[in-house]
């Protein structure tokens, strides 16, 4: 049986209890998940809960117990909290990630004078909000950025000193091709490695340390939200063909956290076999290796097409 490693500050009224079960919750129960006012049982590692309403006696975390046989939560007081907080925010062990950062992209849908990843957002360029997120975490020992030779001195210029250390690949023909170019510039002693998209500017802290949890636990993870909309599988001749089960379907997004040894296998059998991959994770799958989803959040939008930047602007003024 182990802690969940996410907890939530809340304020209780008398102790409380929840029994786990394998259905969603009433919109009635006090109990609801903060990010999207529902409660999701049978993940392998749940989100955090919150208690709402009553009369506060005090502050509590309320924490997810897991085990083989069933959910169940649990409120524990602050100095516990924290002490499970310091035990399970460790995981991931100092300096021990290799980031690759894809900024070789061309953005020809942008239809602008310069790589969409360079465009300015909000007065820096895009690829520079990931790239100071990775510097400033410690799990984060370097960054292999791939990119044309003549953007380097962008990040270069935006390099915290005596942070992590920075270095550079070439980009390749396909996607595929500049992250095995980043793969040959990573330190050999490396326990993670975290593929991330440049043109993703609006990951968060929060979330990249989720992912590296889940990916040091399970080999390989990939941050995705849950799907939305309403997916239909077409002929060539644009008629529907089948509808698929939305609950079942994910949106990938990045980062992608890959143990080295996997990647570099995965690769392997890509290239042996003249795989084409579009997906860093598909890499892994074709080894028959389980990949882990870590629910991210929806703002980590890709940053593609004017529209794109329009949003991305809010979101950042809405912080």
């Amino acid at each position: 049986m182990a802690f969940s490693r996410y907890s939530t500050p809340v304020s209780t009224p008398a102790p409380a209890t929840l029994a786990g079960s394998s259905k969603l919750l009433p919109s009635s129960s006090p109990w609801h998940n903060v990010r999207n006012n529902r409660l999701v049982l049978g993940t392998s590692i749940p989100n955090c809960l919150r208690l709402r309403g009553g009369r506060a006696h005090g502050i509590f975390h309320v924490h997810v117990v897991e085990s083989k046989s069933r959910l169940r939560t649990k409120v524990v007081s602050d100095k516990d909290a924290d002490d499970i907080s310091s035990q399970t925010n460790e995981l991931v062990p100092k300096k021990s990630v290799s980031v690759i950062l894809l900024a070789g992209g061309k953005g020809k849908r942008m239809g602008a004078s310069m790589p969409k990843q360079y465009l300015p957002l909000l007065g820096q360029p895009i690829a520079l909000y990931s790239f100071r997120i990775f510097s400033l975490m410690s799990e984060v020992k370097e960054i292999v950025v791939v990119c044309d030779p003549s953007y380097r001195d962008i990040f270069e210029e935006a390099q915290n000193s005596g942070t992590v250390y920075l270095k550079f690949a070439s980009p390749g023909k396909e996607r595929q091709d500049s992250v095995f170019n980043g793969l040959q510039e990573v330190d050999q002693t490396t326990e993670l490695v975290c593929v991330h998209d440049s043109a993703r500017p609006l990951v968060l802290t929060d979330d990249v340390k989720k992912v590296l949890n889940d990916a040091w636990v399970h080999g390989a993870a990939v941050l995705g939200v849950p799907v939305k909309a309403t997916i239909k599988e077409a002929s060539n001749d644009n008629f529907v063909t089948r509808t698929l089960n939305r609950q079942t379907l994910w949106e990938m997004h990045t980062p992608q956290v890959i143990k080295p040894s996997l990647l570099r296998k995965g690769f392997e059998v890509v290239y042996r076999e003249g795989l084409e991959v579009t997906d860093y994770v598909l890499i892994v799958e074709h080894l028959k290796h389980p990949v882990y989803i870590t629910e991210g959040s929806y703002t980590n939008i890709k940053v593609t097409t004017p529209d794109d930047l329009l949003l991305a602007e809010r979101i950042l003024n809405q912080k």
